[in-house]
């Protein structure tokens, strides 16, 4: 790490390994990171302070290390962590007063590369060419793959019959972009559902 850029400090960005959201930002010195390394939790250098504090020492809500990664110019660190509890003082999930939902896996990576062809419509993208055509083609192709799992289903070929619930559940997360939402307002309402 290069610890020299910011006077002995780099700035430590600290995430959820599972949720991928960001819950804080702090700084490390040198003496910080090794010991974040060696304990497993993660330990900061207070400017205000002038010390070293383990996040948690107070509160008890320490972030627990899973892995450290530098970026590309060695002058920051991605802390992906496992939260005790709350990580802000003031009690909430992250200091940017956010939720700590969960967020992650591949269909929430898919949802966000189908979010950026939305936003930057590329020459020869199928997913782009969706958006193109309007929400009622877009909704007219999660009808045709609808009906095209339930004939699968009825038949014994697992291959058509998992890559047509693929295509159903891409399409509908194309249908939900172009509504303005995603597959954690979904989320959303099925917990409501089942939270009594």
């Amino acid at each position: 790490m290069d610890f020299k850029k910011m006077n002995g400090l780099v700035p430590a960005i600290i995430q959820d390994a599972e949720t991928r959201s960001v819950l804080m930002l702090g700084f490390m010195n040198r003496e910080a990171l090794e010991r974040t390394r060696k304990e497993g939790k993660v330990t900061f250098y207070s400017r205000t302070r002038k010390r070293l504090w383990t996040k948690g020492e107070e509160s008890g809500n320490f972030l627990h290390v899973v892995e450290i990664l530098e970026d590309c110019d060695r002058d920051t660190l991605l802390v992906k962590v496992r939260p005790d509890g709350p990580v802000c003082h003031t009690g909430s999930d992250t200091c940017f007063d956010e939720k700590n939902l969960e967020k992650s896996g591949f269909l929430y990576a898919l949802q966000d590369l189908i979010e950026r062809r939305k936003k930057e419509l590329p020459e020869g993208s199928y997913t782009a060419g969706l958006f193109h055509a309007g929400i009622r083609q877009i909704a007219r192709k999660v009808g045709e793959e609808a009906a095209e799992l339930i004939i699968e289903a009825m038949d014994r070929h697992d291959d058509l019959f998992l890559n047509e619930s693929a295509d159903l559940v891409y399409h509908l997360l194309v249908l939900l972009s172009a509504r303005g939402y995603g597959i954690g307002d979904v989320e959303q309402v099925l917990r409501e559902r089942h939270a009594g």
